[in-house]
């Protein structure tokens, strides 16, 4: 028997964004820098213990560590909060083909980034599972 989210739920479309991206790490008592804040895109995460930014990596941050390389799948919206099952089954698919995923949110939508040399791997699984991935946006 398949799972109710899987015999109900559409498929999605996902458009990959043309920049690549960049995940910071900085102290979490630390400022977010003005030149982020300008930025058209950038995602923000905050602990007591850490500052975390998602921005396109032409954004120069002055971070203690960084990983770059990444590219964003953006699931095409608006999607209901009231919506289940979305990320769970793209990230089944994914793993699937071993491509390590780093999710943000919106209010409306979810980007999944996938590294840069995972990318092709991760399109072709995702429209083998029925996906629509639209190349550039």
């Amino acid at each position: 028997m398949k799972p109710f989210f899987r015999l109900f739920m559409p498929k999605q479309t996902l458009s990959v964004l043309p920049q690549p991206f960049t995940i910071h790490s900085l102290d979490g008592d630390s400022a977010i820098p003005a030149n982020v804040l300008q930025s058209p895109l950038f995602f923000l995460g905050k602990t007591e213990d850490e500052l975390s930014i998602v921005i396109p990596s032409n954004v120069d941050v002055d971070s203690l560590d960084s990983d770059e390389g990444w590219r964003a799948l953006e699931l095409l919206g608006p999607l209901h909060l009231s919506m289940v099952g979305i990320m769970a089954q793209i990230g089944a698919v994914l793993a699937a083909v071993k491509v390590s995923i780093f999710v943000v949110s919106t209010f409306e939508t979810d980007f999944f980034l996938v590294k840069d040399n995972k990318l092709a791997d991760a399109t072709k699984a995702l429209k083998n599972a029925g996906y629509t991935v639209l190349e550039g946006k």
